[in-house]
């Protein structure tokens, strides 16, 4: 009989590997902590910015009133929402096509959030050694000291988040009341801890996890790359081969390149979906050039075409106004053209006439034939405005109601319209009717709207 052969454990998924990515300091080091401090600043501040007596930028969606600092939005209005998302898309593929993953390198929430949190880590923990050491050691009370003083950072910042990203839907000084007094609603407990929770899962443990295998992006870049895209490159011609000065390679293989990339990737097998451009890689390799008296550059931003064409930094980016990159950037400015002419030249007031169903038209007293209507006003400025209400379409058609309504700043109002026209005025059936709404202090401010009048036989 043949042995039996033995059992073969095959691991269909690698098993994480922990990164403690190298402290680096250089140029590229310095913007990604600007772009860090920008985005924050935008991000926690913005939600205290006042604008007329009223949190400048809110999704209340309680009301249903979306606040751009000047601008009212309603769900009417979603159509430009929408188009600003369109504007970020074609920015991005923008960017994308000229300067490949800059975005995720530098000012992707990710991304930030998991600097902020290793910020956080080695000024607790130490440096990367330190980090791994302590990894490395069995249970200790300063090891437990360490970690918990680490993640109480790490929640605090996480909280403060979702709080944050609450305050854009809830106004955020009711909201630190509301916190501070122990009386939020359950939706608001629910999405303060559910986005601090996720900040602090994805930054403080997922990390390179969520670019590697969770975000989508990573996947499709490459439809957006060409060759003369701007990438992470090593100079392998220069570089090679690796070790000793002596060997004739300007590369020394001192490793600093993986230590400091947050992805735990070697830049110098070429560009990998991981690398999300930051360009840490960058700045160890040019520090370490630096002291060992060569030029700067072995890893730097450059194309495929120039590498392989040793094109000059000046060829490169004559060659940035590509087809692709005109195209995309054609797109994003007539795009944002578009939406800023509809919204520069948008009437802030809206009117929708809803007939009364339940009454087809009916014959009143000195046989007026009178139609009800339902008029939807909604003032979208902040100011409040008296308006006339006045209809045309047939002869001798009046109003039987008030014709002038008051309506506040952002506010919406059904008001009730009967209209009458003389018996034997119109055809039997169905008559093509204009109401027209016009501000008393502002002509200009006026809208129209079709409707019919029904004339009963």
């Amino acid at each position: 009989m043949n042995a039996p052969v033995p059992e073969q454990v095959i691991r269909m998924y690698e098993k994480r590997q922990p990164i403690h990515p190298r402290e680096t300091d250089g140029r590229y080091a310095r913007l990604r902590w600007l772009c860090l401090w920008l985005t924050q600043l935008a991000f926690y501040g913005t939600p205290w910015l006042m604008w007329n007596g009223r949190q400048a930028v809110l999704f209340d969606l309680g009301t249903r009133k979306f606040y751009l600092f000047g601008l009212v939005l309603w769900p009417q209005d979603f159509i430009y929402l929408a188009a600003l998302l369109i504007i970020c898309a074609w920015g991005l593929f923008l960017v994308t096509a000229v300067a490949g993953r800059v975005w995720c390198g530098f000012a992707c929430p990710q991304t930030v959030y998991t600097s902020l949190f290793l910020w956080i880590e080695r000024r607790i923990e130490g440096s990367r050694a330190a980090r791994i050491a302590l990894d490395r050691q069995g249970p200790s009370a300063r090891k437990f000291g360490k970690r918990a003083a680490k993640h109480a950072a790490w929640g605090s910042v996480a909280l403060w988040t979702g709080f944050t990203f609450v305050g854009y839907f809830t106004p955020v000084r009711e909201l630190g009341t509301g916190v501070a007094t122990l009386a939020l609603g359950p939706w608001e407990w629910f999405w303060v801890l559910f986005y601090g929770f996720a900040t602090y899962g994805n930054a403080g443990w997922l990390r390179e996890q969520v670019c590697k295998y969770m975000c989508p992006y990573a996947r499709f870049q490459s439809a957006m790359f060409d060759r003369d895209t701007l990438i992470i490159t090593y100079d392998s011609g220069r570089g090679e081969p690796r070790g000793k000065k002596a060997t004739g390679g300007a590369c020394i293989d001192c490793t600093l390149c993986v230590q400091v990339c947050p992805a735990g990737i070697d830049i110098r097998n070429g560009l990998q979906y991981e690398c999300i451009g930051c360009a840490a890689c960058v700045d160890a390799c040019n520090n370490v050039m630096d002291k060992v008296g060569q030029p700067r550059g072995l890893i730097r931003y450059s194309t495929d075409r120039a590498m392989a064409a040793n094109l000059a930094p000046a060829q490169i980016r004559q060659r940035a106004l590509r087809p692709r990159v005109l195209a995309y950037g054609a797109a994003l400015l007539a795009a944002t053209l578009s939406v800023g002419f509809a919204l520069a030249t948008r009437t802030p007031l809206k009117m929708d006439v809803i007939r009364d169903r339940g009454s087809m038209g009916r014959e009143v007293d000195g046989g007026a034939i009178e139609n009800v209507y339902r008029l939807q006003i909604m003032n979208t400025t902040e100011q409040p405005h008296r308006y006339r209400i006045a209809a045309a379409g047939l002869p001798g058609l009046a109003l039987a109601t008030g014709d002038v309504v008051a309506l506040a700043g952002t506010e919406t109002r059904a008001v009730p319209v009967r209209l009458r026209a003389p018996h034997g005025m119109g055809r039997t059936g169905s008559n093509g009717i204009t109401f027209t709404l016009t501000a008393l202090d502002d002509a200009a401010l006026a809208v129209e709207e079709p409707a019919v009048f029904i004339v009963p036989r």
